[in-house]
């Protein structure tokens, strides 16, 4: 997810010597290996949990506001942004090994994370149209070589383009013909986009319905909609009924909502039967401990059974994806 949000600081507990069995393991549909600067000249802070965002007088003004409320947070514990690229990536990756946790990982960083990673790091291709976009025959190349598992993050909502965009038509031909997953960014910028730098991005693309036209004209495709189109939650229920292939996940919203915003819409998915089809993502962009805060956010769903809660951190994903247990076994810290 392309944007700017600060994270509440979790301390991760020191590991004691030798090795140790780990939790049970997690797959992290949606993590992101970026530089420290990505999203904004660091540091920049935020509060948790979210309670909301200022308002700004007119849009043109948002810019101004936001970058004040990042650098100037209104709580008496703020947390900031990691303040290096080394650091970024050495915080996060110790949080996945604590954790347990295998991430769906893309960003211009993402060669560099998978070396330092240990087996943690599933590299994905993070992807846009426009002049700077690869050509198909370099993707077709890249997959085949493994140097990327995932077609995702996909972010061209935010230059205002369908997912079912000519454009974009011969990349999801490429990824059902090579059965390369593909993850769409559906939902939620940071909140004003439009005036932060993504003037074509446009709210109306949130809707899920949207990807209709490409699941009947590819159906063998593999995909799934990252955060899981929030707020569209009946356009949502409405696209997963009608094409059952079509899985979730999600990132941002289990941490950068308010948390009964968060808990509402992911108990109104599984209370509709598909809960089978959800999957964990962080969206963890530059504040590592995203990642710890939206796991978190999921363990503490009381309306959710320990066996939901496995098939979300876990199931659903070696599905979705084709893994196999042993590729997650054998880690130790």
């Amino acid at each position: 997810m392309k944007v700017t949000w600060t994270l509440c600081l979790l301390a991760v507990p020191a590991v004691s010597a030798g090795a140790q069995e780990l939790p049970p393991p997690i797959i992290d549909a949606h993590l992101h290996a970026l530089r420290a600067t990505d999203q904004g000249p660091p540091p920049l802070a935020f509060c948790l949990p979210v309670t909301g965002y200022p308002p700004a007088e007119r849009g043109a003004m948002w810019g101004e506001t936001f970058l004040d409320f990042t650098k100037n947070p209104a709580c008496a514990d703020p947390v900031w942004s990691a303040p290096t690229d080394r650091e970024l990536m050495e915080r996060t990756l110790a949080i996945l090994e604590h954790r347990n946790v295998f991430g769906i990982t893309s960003g211009p960083q993402v060669q560099e994370w998978e070396v330092a990673g240990g087996g943690r790091v599933i590299p994905g291709l993070m992807f846009n149209l426009g002049r700077l976009a690869p050509p198909v025959d370099s993707l077709r190349v890249w997959f085949a070589q493994g140097r990327f598992k995932v077609l995702g993050e996909v972010t061209i909502q935010y230059q205002g383009i369908e997912p079912a965009s000519p454009d974009f038509e011969p990349y999801l031909a490429l990824a059902e013909e090579l059965d390369i997953p593909v993850g769409i960014h559906v939902g939620p910028g940071p909140p004003g986009a439009p005036y932060l730098g993504s003037p074509r991005y446009r709210a109306r693309l949130h809707s899920p319905l949207l990807l209709e036209e490409v699941l009947v004209r590819h159906p063998n495709l593999r995909l799934y909609v990252m955060h899981a189109g929030w707020p569209m939650l009946d356009e949502l229920l409405a696209l997963l009924w009608a094409h059952p292939q079509v899985y979730v996940d999600l990132g941002v919203i289990d941490f950068a909502l308010p948390p009964a915003e968060f808990h509402r819409y992911l108990q109104r998915i599984v209370e509709a039967g598909f809960g089978k089809r959800v999957m964990f993502g962080s969206d963890q962009m530059v504040w590592p401990d995203a990642l710890e805060f939206a796991i978190q956010n999921v363990e503490s769903a009381t309306y959710l059974t320990d066996d939901q809660k496995r098939d979300i951190f876990y199931h659903n994903a070696v599905r979705f994806f084709r893994f196999t247990d042993d590729q997650f076994t054998g880690h130790r810290r």
